[in-house]
């Protein structure tokens, strides 16, 4: 036989507990998380193959016990801040915000429009009087 087969079966130990690091890894970062138990769910996080976590029974079983305790208890949605903590207040300043700035943009909008009226209005104005004198009228004191 060539090579040598203990540091085949070695080798292939090492992998086997890297990945199973992983997969342990992988589950409490999806615990941490609060995201659902799946095999497909953990082998994208740990990286591992869905082969691997079927084949190794102790992984398997606490997927199946963890994904069964998922579903006798439901994750609580987190708890809303109160009223008075710092996001509520950001919160409520940015809504306030918001309707300062709408309401400035109307009130932009509405004297511009009466601008352009009275420019408008100023123009015709002029129309109606005519072209300008640019000579003096000649006084009666000269």
């Amino acid at each position: 036989m060539r090579g040598n087969p203990d540091n085949l079966r070695q080798a292939a130990a090492r992998k086997s507990a890297a990945a199973q690091a992983r997969a342990e890894k992988g589950l409490r970062e999806m615990i941490r998380r609060g995201q659902p138990i799946t095999f497909r769910g953990l082998a994208q996080t740990a990286g591992v193959s869905l082969d691997f976590l079927y084949r190794c029974t102790e992984l398997r079983r606490r997927v199946e016990q963890l994904r069964s305790q998922q579903r006798s208890h439901p994750p609580r949605p987190a708890p809303q801040p109160p009223d008075d903590s710092p996001s509520s207040v950001v919160r409520i300043l940015t809504a306030q915000l918001a309707e300062l700035k709408r309401r400035h943009r109307d009130e932009v909008q509405a004297l511009r429009q009466a601008l352009e009226a009275a420019q408008s209005e100023n123009l015709e104005l002029r129309r109606s009087l005519g072209p300008r004198h640019t000579t003096r009228p000649e006084s009666p004191c000269s």
